[in-house]
This record gives C-alpha cells, structure tokens and sequence, in this order.
C-alpha cells in the first residue's frame, strides 16, 4: 500500500483563509478535498490542529499530510472496454448501450468503473471513492465517448473545464416527429420532476439547460439531429427533446419505447478537451453503433458513421 505523503510550505506575504491557500498550492486537490483534510486533522498550521476558516499570516509553518487512497469494496473486473485513448493522466473510452457507468441499486458491479479498476488500478480513490475517474457520465443506456481521469491533477483540470464549459459535449439522436425549426437553441431550466423522483423536467426555477441543435435528416417521420450541450444536466437532451414534444426514439422514460430499438436513440459521438498536462486540445470522434445505424437503414436514413 502507497505511504502518506507530506508537504511543507511558508506562507508568503499576505493574510489568507487555510483552505484557500493551501488550494492555491496544491492544484491536484479541490478545495473540498483540502477542507476534509483539515477536518480529519491531515493539515498542522504552526504545529497545531487548524481550522479551515483559520487565517495564515505571513511566516506560518504549514504542513500537509495527503494518506494514500483508501481501500474500497469496488473490485476490479475485466470487462471488454473499447479504450480510444490512454496517457498518464486520461483515458478516453466508448461506451456501450447497457453498462451503467458506475455501482447503484440494481447494478452493484458489472460497471463501468469495475472494468477501469481492471484497467487502470491507479484511479482508485481519484475523485471519490464510489466513482473512481469518473468526471463526467452518460445514462446506461447512452453509447458513446467518456474522459477519465488518471490522476488528482487530471480530476481537477477536467472537472474545472467541466464547470467552466470548455469541454465539447456533442451528440447524434434520432427524435420522434419533426422538430422545427431545423435547428436553434433549447434554453429550458431542469429539476427533479416533484411527481417522480425518477425523473427530470422543464421547471421554472430550475438549474439553467442550454442545448443548441441542427437537423441532419428526417427520415420517415423522425427527426435525426446532432446536438451540443452548453450545460450537463442529468438527462438533458433527454428532457430538452420531450419537452419540445419530440422525445427520444425507445425513450421509456420520457416517451415511450419502440420495436426498432430497445434503448432511447442517443450517442456521445463527440468529446473534445483540453490535456490536462500538455494543455494541447484534445478531439475524438465515435462511430454510429450498429443497432442504431440499423435504425436508420431501416427508416431509410443516410448513415455516414
């Protein structure tokens, strides 16, 4: 097992909060993550427990202690992963329709993350202990591309880029009925559905949801469209699309389910970043799946991967 690493630093000139300093040292943990090392005593501020409200001045001793990743009951598992990319600090893998992305009730293991601790063992503990790696998520029955992160320093870039909204977020659907106009922008808040926890909905008050749109066919009556997020709210295109009265094609959830396809018709298909390390822009593109370009050849669609 990996040993405690310890830090010493001086503080410079000026009179700041301990969390906030010692976030401007450490890039590679979030503020949250320095808070709860105060908290459980990793941190010494003169030699002495501190707060993480308390002020440092200039000439404090700080000493910081980060323990090695704890064990947790998640357990590696080989499962075939279709990995588009890997570095020291990220992965980038397609995922399947049908794998959930992390443990939940119904899915204990079999996941996603189970397969990237069969992997890429290093990513335990980077994150979170439930969702090692994981900065971003696609529903289980959503195919396409997700970023992983490696290591503390890629967690916090990429989640900051995350926030920031500097990560491309692009998508192929297939929605039922015309969608008019051709294309635009879905500017609709989102929050818990009050009538089922399960589900999300248009809600005013709601966390702003930004989704723009174009048409790139209607075959047959539907409307097949690529879509970019602005924001990434738990089913977004999802709830956007239904509440434009055009739900996914087999969305269960928000529409209804379909004997083309067993799943809703969406696919991550591209994901763009900046490196965490290198800082160089990052670009991946995934091909259209087999069950969905099935779809599409069955309603007469062009399809182009």
């Amino acid at each position: 097992m990996a040993a405690p690493t310890t830090s010493e630093y001086r503080v410079g000139a000026g009179e700041v909060r301990l969390d906030v300093y010692l976030s401007q040292q450490r890039s590679d943990l979030t503020r949250a993550q320095l808070q709860k090392l105060i908290a459980d005593g990793y941190v010494k501020l003169n030699g002495s427990p501190a707060r993480a409200s308390q002020r440092v001045r200039t000439g404090d001793r700080v000493l910081l202690t980060v323990p090695p990743p704890r064990p947790t009951d998640l357990m590696p598992q080989r499962i075939p992963l279709d990995v588009v990319y890997q570095d020291g600090d990220v992965a980038v893998v397609d995922k399947p329709a049908g794998l959930p992305v992390h443990p939940g009730p119904g899915h204990p293991d079999g996941t996603l993350v189970n397969g990237l601790l069969a992997l890429c063992p290093d990513i335990q503990g980077i994150g979170g202990d439930i969702r090692p790696g994981i900065v971003h998520r696609l529903d289980k029955d959503t195919s396409g591309l997700m970023a992983v992160a490696k290591t503390h320093a890629a967690h916090q870039s990429l989640s900051g880029q995350l926030k920031s909204r500097r990560v491309t977020k692009g998508y192929l659907a297939l929605a039922t009925g015309e969608v008019a106009p051709a294309e635009g922008m879905i500017d609709a808040p989102i929050a818990r559905d009050t009538r089922n926890r399960k589900r999300m909905a248009v809600t005013a008050g709601g966390r702003e949801a930004r989704t723009s749109y174009r048409t790139l066919g209607n075959p047959s009556g539907h409307t097949l469209l690529e879509l970019y997020l602005e924001t990434g709210r738990t089913h977004q295109i999802r709830v956007h699309l239904a509440y434009l009265g055009h739900p996914l094609l087999g969305d269960e959830t928000y529409g209804r389910t379909s004997p083309l396809l067993s799943r809703q018709f969406l696919h991550a298909r591209h994901l763009g970043f900046e490196h965490p390390t290198s800082g160089e822009w990052m670009d991946f593109h995934s091909r259209i799946p087999g069950d969905l370009t099935t779809v599409l050849e069955y309603l007469g669609a062009q399809t182009t991967g």
